[in-house]
């Protein structure tokens, strides 16, 4: 199979990756901080090994690396640990569903406001529509760095040191980001960045983290066992014990842990230089065709492109190309912000996604299965 559905999820993944699950199960899958015997021990010291692996790729406190079960778990824990009663939220308008649900949610309860700034213009321009939307309480700013449905990149830099201005909050998803543009919590003033291990940093499904960069306290979002205090009542005051509560996926942590060490091996710079190879070549080939639309929300190469075949629905393409053994994703990408700013129509968009094992031929592959489509030929 041609594999082109990375911003899903990476496949396949490094073999140290499989080995390190398979030996986890096998000789020392204990729980982390539950007991003093060796598996116990073992588990707890892989656990703190990926979580000291987090803090050195984003330069951030190990203790300040919170593991969650994937990014949408990673920007709840972030946004609702983070609520102020009659706040003002500002997010941007190419925003994921796990953006966009729990600031609606907490609307809905009026726990808060929110409103949208424009990602469409240069980021002198974003920068300045943020400037005028912030109101006195305006307490929060929640924003990917990178679109899922289009490569576009969101000036975190620039926005980070807005917000520490103004003192205003600062959440970044990185789940299209994290593995392929550097990332550096301090300098770049995030207090919370919420990555998945299953995407750009080549982990398995079923992790992610919030990384926080602030010394401050947030209210709690869950409460349970943590293997330390258990006689208080209340949950540790403290990180990342005050989020992390229940047995962690020890083995999926600790595969995690020897994916960052192969990313470090290769170098984060690379993979990116590699996937907008990739990337460029694949949008070339696409705009010779002139029975497909492309999606493009700015000047930047990527990993991920989108694109319709005209007077045939994305499901449809993405059925055909299935039926060649290319794997793509169709449809709204949980993204239905973005979809309406690109005016991508009433059922969505093909998007592919490029990864550090595709190669420039299984491009051409696509290409030539492409064309047969839009030729008619199912």
């Amino acid at each position: 199979m041609i594999y082109l559905d990375n911003a899903a999820t990476t496949f396949p993944k490094p073999l140290c990756v499989s080995e390190e699950i398979s030996k986890c199960i096998k000789k020392y899958c204990g729980n982390p901080g539950r007991s003093s015997h060796n598996l116990s021990i073992k588990s707890a010291e892989k656990i703190y090994e990926t979580r000291s692996l987090l803090a050195e790729l984003f330069n951030a406190n190990p203790e300040n690396v919170v593991f969650t079960y994937n990014t949408t778990y990673a920007l709840n824990i972030a946004i609702k640990s983070m609520i102020k009663y009659s706040g003002h939220v500002l997010i941007s308008d190419i925003e994921h569903n796990s953006v966009i649900r729990p600031i609606q949610e907490l609307a809905n309860q009026r726990l808060c406001t929110y409103e949208t700034f424009s990602t469409n213009g240069s980021n002198e321009e974003i920068i300045k529509d943020i400037n005028n939307k912030i109101k006195s309480n305006t307490f929060l700013l929640v924003c990917t760095h990178i679109s899922n449905v289009g490569s576009r990149r969101l000036p975190i830099k620039e926005i980070g040191a807005l917000c520490k201005t103004n003192e205003i909050s600062f959440i970044v998803d990185g789940a299209q980001s994290a593995g392929i543009l550097d990332i550096d919590v301090k300098n770049m003033n995030i207090d919370a960045l919420c990555i998945p291990s299953h995407k750009g940093l080549y982990g398995p499904q079923g992790s992610g983290a919030v990384i926080f960069n602030t010394d401050k306290i947030y209210r709690n979002v869950i409460e349970g066992g943590t293997g330390i205090n258990s006689l208080e009542l209340n949950m540790p005051d403290f990180l990342p014990e005050k989020f992390e509560a229940g047995t962690m996926s020890t083995p999926v942590i600790a595969a995690w842990g020897e994916a960052l060490k192969w990313l470090k091996a290769i170098e984060v710079s690379k993979i990116r230089r590699y996937e907008e190879d990739l990337y460029d070549l694949c949008k070339s080939l696409l705009k010779t065709n002139k029975n497909i639309t492309l999606y493009e929300m700015n000047e930047y190469s990527g990993n991920t492109l989108m694109f319709n075949v005209n007077n045939c629905s994305p499901s449809k393409v993405a059925s055909c190309l299935n039926d060649r053994d290319i794997a793509v994703r169709s449809g709204f990408h949980c993204s239905p912000l973005a979809h309406k700013q690109l005016n991508t129509g009433k059922n969505g968009a093909v998007r592919v996604s490029f990864s550090v094992f595709n190669t420039r031929n299984e491009i051409n592959q696509f290409y030539e299965a492409i064309n047969e489509i839009t030729k008619g030929n199912p």
